[in-house]
């Protein structure tokens, strides 16, 4: 196990901040707080549904920039090419749309409501999600 990033608190916070977060806006707002959905309504946007889709995004990239003044970000490394990221998020799309929804539509709000639909992605999710790294780390390289 790698001790030096086991982060059993800092990761139940953030988890305990996501429930607290998605719970808000199911209650608050009557929305799922999955990033797909909220990002694929501003591609076909409805009067009256843009500012707190608007807000949801903008949260994504203010949180991290709060979270800088107190602590230094990590730095992160991708060991893959710009192509190979590229077609990933292409096919994290392609799945999101197949699948009706993302991680966070499913896996946190999903499975909070019990819905039958979101254990059979979420579960579709994880196998491929394993799957991808067996492949990648044991047959590939």
């Amino acid at each position: 196990m790698d001790w030096e990033h086991f982060t059993p608190w800092a990761s139940l916070a953030g988890g305990v901040a996501i429930g607290i977060a998605a719970s808000m806006l199911v209650l608050l707002n009557g929305r799922i707080a999955g990033a797909s959905g909220i990002i694929g309504g501003l591609l076909r946007p409805v009067r009256g549904d843009i500012a707190w889709r608007v807000m949801f995004i903008a949260g994504l990239f203010v949180a991290p920039t709060f979270y800088q003044l107190v602590k230094q970000a990590p730095v992160p490394t991708i060991d893959a090419t710009h192509a190979v990221v590229a077609l990933a998020g292409l096919l994290v799309g392609v799945g999101t749309r197949y699948g009706s929804g993302c991680t966070s539509g499913h896996g946190v709000c999903g499975l909070a409501r019990l819905s039958p639909r979101s254990l059979v992605a979420t579960l579709a999710f994880m196998i491929a999600g394993f799957a991808t790294v067996f492949v990648v780390r044991h047959l590939i390289r």
